[in-house]
């Protein structure tokens, strides 16, 4: 506090007398705000008014003139922060002002790489604006982690939790982003880490899905191969003596389509099959020994689920239905389509969902129908039944299907490789051929529509003339014409692919074997070759990443997924013998938590924070965590300002992450993450 002086004279004492009052009110005023609990509330008043009190001490009578000029303590304190906010405003509008204006200046651009390379470089420079200002705005409140969510929701699945009343009780997709948690799904307390491919094929722990007891006892379709071993495992055996094998299975429709066993697959043009009602993917654990890759597909289930447990088993599957909406595939994606006992009417609502395996189905595929229906014992015995199984025949050769072989249960057709066959049904009530319109290659979640799909396609291409697995994964000039890509650009991508998956075996070696002993001088050893089996690609592009796994010979399998707001690439994807689905990111991805070992997003963030209207990076990571296993890999690449922001997210997800320089000037980074296990919040058993 300033005390007043005793000076001589009249001119004086007034003097020092004036002073004091002001001194006294001073004073008061500042006890007062005290007793308030009046400070610099924020993070940016607290650093000035620290900086006001080293800069302006309150002990000195020749300053407080100059002190109070300035308003005295919070008057200055505010002064400073509305200059600083009116600097921040300042920054915004003329860098969002010159942002624009280069954009208008270069709407005559002289070839599309220089309009591609300015939208790049204006995106890039608005993120780093608003990131800086970001940055100075909030302070250290955006390094606060994201709390978890209640443990009820260990099995959440958003766009999937409620009922459509138009379906009755069919849970269908229906994405609400105002409905989304934002917050961090927790396993189930008793979590385990998968076992390793293969083992994790055939045993699962039982405390990480949601299925009871009863459930896997009373699992009866052909496909749900399981017992119970232990209390803490489910086994699946597809050769157990309590059934027919699934092995058998497999040979009986090899030799319904003329093959002399399951083998010959690949011979006959087969690698991809979508699995429609999977059971838990015994069929497509089967054929994975065949180099056959299958999609397995099922309605959303609270509990029990087809989809949960196929992918803990370390197979390819994802949530989706024959209801109202097209499947999210664009149209002759897979060489053979398998319902066994899968649950949908075929014979219903006028075929229309024939018709939508049929836009699914390539020129020459199969399509293999297991059930009572097919039945013919049984079709006499039931005039019912022989209505129904009489409308789905009708059904198929309006699609100009072939039946190749009917036997018990089970019905082999296989689809017309010639479009003319349409134009020579003579039944007036024949299927029409969708209009050029209505034919569209990649359906979003689109309505039904009850005609033949893909006809207008390039793509119609009988499955017998497409190359064999694995020359058919490298496409050639000719053929990449069909998807409008140039040769050179599919090098390019494949050769950048390449070289990543070695730096990113390299980068990770380090990361996992941070305590392992070694001599000087020794190098880390390599991650093992299964260290990963369910890897999500979140922007696919070419499937050249899941190319380069496979060629580095990773026991893996790749969803790729190509985003709505990205070029479809989805069809070159699929009819390269990989798997593939296209994408909303602003929309949860259909599956359950915990379902993949690595994410990997290669600008991915950028394009997505990019558009309007737009997800925030923190939904993105929201969703990746949920989908992510503990101890899970989160690789990004892209621009260095996209990155640094990343970065800070990942601290917020409590998820440990370096950040890498992939080479000198490059204009991208890569971090990598793991996802940490929260030990913290259970004892989970080892």
């Amino acid at each position: 506090m300033v005390r007043p002086h005793n000076r001589a004279g009249s001119s004086g004492r007034l003097w020092e007398g004036e002073h004091f009052d002001n001194d006294s009110k001073n004073e008061l005023r500042r006890k007062k705000d005290m007793e308030k609990g009046s400070s610099c509330s924020d993070h940016i008043s607290q650093c000035f008014c620290n900086s006001a009190d080293l800069i302006l001490p309150n002990s000195s009578a020749k300053l407080s003139g100059d002190y109070h000029w300035f308003g005295v303590g919070r008057g200055y304190c505010s002064f400073l922060v509305g200059i600083l906010k009116l600097a921040l405003a300042a920054i915004a509008f003329f860098s969002l002002f010159g942002s624009l204006r280069w954009m208008f200046s270069v709407s005559k651009p002289s070839s599309n790489y220089f309009l591609l390379h300015g939208y790049w470089s204006l995106q890039k420079q608005l993120i780093s604006d608003l990131s800086d200002i970001q940055e100075l705005a909030f302070g250290a409140s955006r390094l606060q982690e994201v709390e978890f969510c209640p443990q009820e929701y260990e099995n959440y699945v958003p766009c999937f939790n409620t009922s459509d009343t138009a379906e009755g009780s069919q849970l269908v997709h229906r994405c609400d982003r105002g409905s989304r948690l934002n917050c961090l799904v927790l396993p189930p307390e008793n979590y385990r880490l998968p076992l390793r491919w293969p083992a994790g094929r055939d045993v699962i722990w039982y405390s990480n899905v949601k299925i009871s007891a009863q459930e896997v006892l009373s699992s009866g379709a052909l496909t749900k191969r399981l017992m119970m071993l232990e209390e803490d495992q489910i086994s699946f055996r597809s050769d157990s003596l309590m059934f027919d094998g699934v092995e058998d299975y497999s040979h009986q429709i090899a030799d319904m389509i003329g093959l002399r066993s399951a083998s010959e697959f690949n011979q006959a043009g087969i690698r991809t099959v979508l699995d429609i009602g999977c059971g838990y993917g015994s069929f497509g654990a089967h054929l994975v020994s065949g180099n056959m890759l299958t999609m397995c597909i099922a309605d959303y289930e609270p509990s029990g689920s087809q989809v949960q447990l196929t992918l803990e088993r370390g197979l390819p599957a994802m949530i989706a239905s024959f209801g109202s909406k097209r499947l999210p595939f664009s149209s002759l994606s897979f060489d053979m389509l398998h319902c066994s006992r899968c649950g949908i009417d075929w014979d219903q609502k006028d075929g229309i969902y024939l018709a939508e395996a049929d836009r699914l189905l390539k020129p020459g595929g199969y399509f293999v129908w297991t059930s009572p229906l097919a039945s013919v014992r049984r079709s006499l015995e039931d005039k019912d039944n022989q209505k129904r199984w009489q409308l789905v025949q009708q059904f198929a050769e309006n699609l100009c299907w072939d039946m190749l072989s009917q036997q018990e249960g089970t019905v082999i057709w296989k689809k017309s490789a010639k479009k003319g066959c349409y134009d020579l049904r003579k039944d007036s009530s024949s299927l029409p051929v969708c209009k050029k319109g209505s034919d569209v290659e990649t359906p979003y979640y689109q309505p039904l529509h009850l005609c033949i799909g893909g006809t207008h396609s390039q793509r119609w291409i009988p499955i017998e003339q497409r190359s064999l697995w694995p020359s058919r994964a490298t496409v050639n000039s000719s053929e990449l014409k069909i998807y409008g890509v140039s040769e050179e650009l599919f090098s390019v991508d494949s050769l950048k692919w390449k070289s990543a998956v070695q730096d990113y075996w390299s980068l990770l070696s380090p990361l996992i074997f941070s305590d392992h002993p070694k001599r000087p001088g020794d190098e880390d050893p390599s991650p093992p070759f299964n260290m990963l089996r369910n890897v999500l690609d979140m922007n696919a592009q070419f499937g050249g990443f899941n190319h380069a796994l496979l060629e580095a010979g990773k026991n893996v399998w790749v969803m790729n997924v190509v985003p709505t707001t990205a070029p479809d690439t989805l069809p070159l994807i699929l009819d390269r013998g990989f798997i593939g689905t296209s994408h909303n990111w602003c929309e949860a991805f259909p599956s359950y938590p915990r379902t993949y070992d690595m994410v990997h997003a290669d600008r991915l963030l950028s394009l997505e924070t990019s558009q309007r209207p737009k997800c925030t990076m923190l939904d993105l990571f929201l969703e990746i965590d949920r989908l992510l296993r503990p101890e899970g890999w989160a690789v990004f690449r892209d621009t260095p300002t996209t990155i640094e922001s990343a970065r800070v997210l990942a601290t917020r997800l409590k998820w440990d992450a370096r950040l890498l320089d992939i080479e000198a000037n490059s204009d991208e980074k890569i971090l990598i993450c793991q996802k940490t296990f929260p030990v913290d919040k259970f004892k989970h058993s080892s």
